[in-house]
């Protein structure tokens, strides 16, 4: 044994390590990020008992998997990656490789985003990439491995899309759903346990393969970046649920999409290393309610690799000076992960942040729970206009890729609607809602033939009518909610809708995508109309209010706040419904007795410039009008 001496010199010095330690790493944390932390404060055991309560209130929401699904999920993984090897292989024997050396060049399945992050939910995709060595092509893999996938009888609604920004296969493998990417490296090999971190292997790559590879670099980069990975992936996983909840979760229709969210946690983490989910929820809130965009979203400062890809930097590039909400990978090359966002989406989401800290602010003094915090506001209460985009297709499978294609084509006309100088708010629903396909005459169902009904088991047949034209089966919808300015003009938008459905046509056919029984037509519909299109359950539902957290009837506040100089947003005025829905009637808070008309046409075909003849009229005469029924021709009046 030792002696007591050298036993209490000892563990003096183990003490003085672990105090060295710990303020060296206090010092890392302060530096972490780009700039210093906000409050090295600890936990309280207020802040304890807040995040056991905030863990109570997600598992209502099937934001945690069981031990049986998590384990089914590496089962579906490891399916897949044998598969991948196979496919490999095969490829390499087909061209002409040795035996000995085909089953030696391996070939990997990476997976990424909120699977990788360790955030996924219930029944949640799995985001993964399929590595490959330089032998095999982005060809070889969306022929020979995608007719491979096809021959597996656990692999349904599959399909490519590869002429996709990032080129991607979709499928659902065993009942999971599975969106895979192809990246081709310049080795020879892949070996097993392989770090894709490092930059070198960017180099003579494409384009394509060093997209598909960011998804996994730069998600072990923000793993590696936050101080406390549990606190980090607690927060996340309330977030994300609270942007779904609120509508504002998806990166194709403008608003923030998994990544985005994930690096805004992570900054949040890095503010307050030592905060407990609780509290970094509603820190969270009062950073990004307050943040003065565009200011970008660094979560450290940009590497300095110079392999000639370009790079999200507004210094050089004229086009990064627009972006509205540029929140910038930590991975080389560094994109802006947000460049879909549009002025309204960006209105939208800093009201839901503005709403989200008030209501964060009740939950930490006791006032109300976390659950208060995931109710969905609802949608269409909040606007009395809207334009609806039916989708209709002859069978399922051919509805998966016309919906995809059109849903990815949205915000630009979003972005069309918002140039128009009379329109300041285009709110896109990020909702896909499904009914039976309409007619476009008078908006009630399609009749089928005889002795057909829509059911799973027939809606990937193809039903003809009596002249052997192709009958749509089933039908898709998006809403957007839209606010118009209080201006004495005619507002027309056949142009705006008409270059809409002609550009995703134009793409359906350039891609040999588009089917017999295919449509797309937009509408307006006034809010009263729309039990027409849904269930009045979705459309009567009353939103709850509260003090100091409540949510205006007529959609979020219409200015854009820290407007970019180099890329202005129409500032306008909130708009507040008037006591009558039997026309469409809004009044102005400002000017309640102001009666000037905006009529806008909306049409699939030739304008139809109606006279403003009511516009003198007292304002019981205006309501007098008659109601339209939806149609592609119609009239939207706001008083």
């Amino acid at each position: 044994m030792w002696p007591a001496s050298q036993y209490s010199h000892s563990n003096q010095h183990a003490q003085n390590a672990a105090k060295a330690n710990e303020h060296q790493n206090q010092q890392n944390l302060k530096t972490l990020g780009m700039t210093s932390a906000i409050s090295m404060a600890g936990p309280k055991p207020i802040d304890i008992e807040k995040t056991n309560e905030l863990k109570d209130a997600l598992v209502p929401f099937g934001v945690f998997e069981s031990e049986q699904e998590m384990h089914h999920r590496m089962e579906v993984l490891g399916s897949l990656h044998r598969l991948v090897r196979q496919w490999i292989r095969d490829e390499s024997l087909r061209k002409n490789m040795p035996p000995s050396v085909a089953d030696t060049v391996g070939g990997n399945i990476y997976t990424f985003g909120s699977y990788r992050l360790g955030v996924h939910h219930r029944g949640a995709d799995i985001d993964a990439l399929c590595v490959a060595p330089r032998h095999i092509d982005r060809s070889d893999y969306f022929a020979s491995f995608y007719e491979l996938l096809k021959t597996q009888p656990q692999v349904k609604d599959l399909r490519a899309v590869e002429d996709a920004f990032v080129p991607v296969i979709k499928m659902n493998f065993d009942g999971i759903e599975i969106d895979l990417l192809f990246a081709r490296l310049a080795l020879k090999e892949i070996p097993d346990s392989f770090d894709l971190r490092d930059d070198i292997l960017l180099k003579n790559l494409d384009q394509k393969c060093v997209r598909s590879l960011n998804g996994c670099r730069v998600t072990d980069e923000i793993l590696r970046l936050v101080p406390n990975i549990n606190n980090f992936r607690l927060t996340l996983r309330a977030i994300k649920l609270w942007a779904k909840r609120h509508g504002i979760y998806s990166n194709t229709l403008g608003y923030l999409g998994g990544v985005s969210w994930a690096m805004l946690v992570a900054r949040t983490c890095q503010l307050y290393p030592n905060a407990l989910p609780a509290t970094l929820l509603h820190k969270f809130f009062l950073v990004f309610s307050q943040w003065k965009w565009p200011q970008p979203v660094l979560l450290k400062q940009p590497d300095s690799v110079n392999l000639g890809f370009p790079v999200w930097d507004p210094r050089v590039n004229v086009s990064d000076r627009f972006h509205l909400m540029p929140i910038i990978t930590p991975a080389y090359p560094q994109q802006n992960s947000t460049f879909n966002v549009s002025a309204s989406t960006r209105t939208v989401i800093m009201e839901e942040f503005r709403l989200g800290l008030d209501i964060t602010d009740e939950i930490m003094l006791g006032k109300c729970g976390w659950e208060r915090l995931f109710e969905a506001p609802h949608f269409f209460s909040r606007y009395k206009h809207f334009i609806v985009l039916l989708a209709s297709s002859a069978c399922a499978q051919d509805q998966l890729q016309w919906c995809g294609l059109i849903e990815s084509k949205i915000r630009h006309l979003i972005t069309t609607l918002e140039r128009n100088p009379h329109i300041t708010i285009a709110h896109v629903n990020p909702e896909c809602y499904n009914s039976v396909p309409l007619n476009t005459n008078n908006g009630q169902p399609l009749a089928l033939p005889p002795g057909i009904a829509v059911s799973s088991e027939n809606v990937n047949e193809i039903n003809k009518n009596e002249e052997g034209e192709v009958i749509a089966n089933v039908c898709s919808m998006w809403f957007i909610g839209l606010v118009f300015d209080k201006t004495n003009v005619n507002v027309d938008l056949t142009y705006d809708i008409s270059s809409f459905t002609k550009a995703v046509h134009y793409q359906a056919e350039n891609t040999n995508m588009l089917r017999e029984g295919m449509t797309i037509e937009a509408r307006h519909v006034r809010r009263k109309q729309l039990h027409q299109f849904l269930s009045p359950s979705l459309v009567i539902k009353k939103e709850r209010t509260q003090s100091g957290a409540k949510r205006k009837h007529d959609g979020p506040p219409t200015s854009a706040p820290n407007t970019h100089t180099t890329a202005p947003v129409k500032k306008t005025k909130r708009l507040s419904e008037s006591s009558t829905d039997e026309v469409s009637i809004l009044s102005y808070n400002e000017d309640s007795n102001s009666s000037n008309m905006v009529e806008v046409n909306i049409q699939n075909g030739n304008a139809n410039h109606s006279q403003d003849t009511d516009r003198n009229k007292p304002a019981d005469k205006q309501m007098a009008k008659p109601e339209h029924t939806p149609s592609t021709s119609s009239t939207i009046a706001c008083t």
